[in-house]
């Protein structure tokens, strides 16, 4: 009888402009941590973290073009265990619906996520997703 593997948790990670730098230096911290999880990021911050820190990453699109709506819609139909979204709150967004349903649909479906480097340390250290 073969074992079935289990396949990684998939973690949402997302980065408005002005935290972009502290996304790359979380995941560079944690690079060991994060290589063991399914990671999928809208499509700047995603490609800082491939680049950068050389993780696997599933893009989907900018988040102005729609990339936090995928992302909303992957965790409502339970494709993802977690989301770190480092929000720039000093700074205006144009698709802040878009934003606020990323945060909704966390809260709603009982997601684990981190807006902010702290919060992302604490679940990442604790194993909490």
């Amino acid at each position: 009888m073969r074992a079935m593997l289990t396949p990684p948790k998939t973690l949402a990670l997302i980065a408005h402009d002005g935290k972009k730098a502290d996304m790359v230096a979380f995941a560079t911290y944690n690079r060991a941590k994060l290589a063991g999880y399914h990671i999928i990021a809208t499509s700047t911050t995603g490609r800082l973290l491939a680049e950068k820190v050389g993780l696997e990453v599933e893009r989907c699109l900018s988040g102005p073009l729609g990339g936090d709506v995928q992302i909303a819609s992957r965790i409502a139909g339970g494709g993802v265990h977690g989301v770190f979204f480092l929000v720039d709150p000093l700074d205006k967004h144009p698709h802040e619906p878009d934003i606020q349903a990323v945060l909704r649909v966390c809260n709603v479906h009982n997601v684990p996520l981190a807006t902010n480097v702290a919060t992302a340390d604490l679940l990442i250290s604790a194993e909490a997703v």
